[in-house]
């Protein structure tokens, strides 16, 4: 039998491809994508060895961005799974308690600016049952 949390996985991997998908209007990985003119240009710096370090860190970004983009979906996921068992036993949708738990996580571990990142990780994943 599958777990729910490999069912989830999946989904979300899948998920994330769709996305790359999206970004890129092809099967071809994001970080394959290409612009118009030199290197130098596309980045804004002055010499090509700048461009090329710049470019290689950006493809970095976006393969990131597509990793945190699956983890949140995932989070949502598991999220609904929370809200649907707590609501069908009688229980309010959301917890407050907790939610002030992970804001104070990601205030501790991103400082301030952390706090306003967990808001919206949580206005995602809150109120989808």
């Amino acid at each position: 039998m599958t777990s729910p949390t490999t069912t989830t996985t999946a989904r979300t991997t899948a998920t994330a491809r769709t996305t790359a998908t999206a970004r890129t209007g092809t099967n071809t990985p994001v970080t394959a994508r290409t612009g118009t003119g030199t290197a130098a240009e596309r980045t804004g710096a002055r010499t090509e060895e700048a461009a090329a370090l710049i470019a290689d860190a950006r493809d970095r970004i976006d393969a990131l961005d597509d990793r945190i983009i699956g983890l949140v979906q995932e989070r949502m996921a598991v999220s609904a799974v929370i809200q649907e068992a707590r609501i069908s036993s009688g229980g309010r949708r959301v917890n407050l308690a907790r939610e002030m738990e992970v804001l104070e996580h990601f205030r501790d571990a991103l400082g301030r600016p952390g706090t306003a990142l967990a808001m919206t990780v949580l206005e995602l994943c809150r109120g989808r049952v």
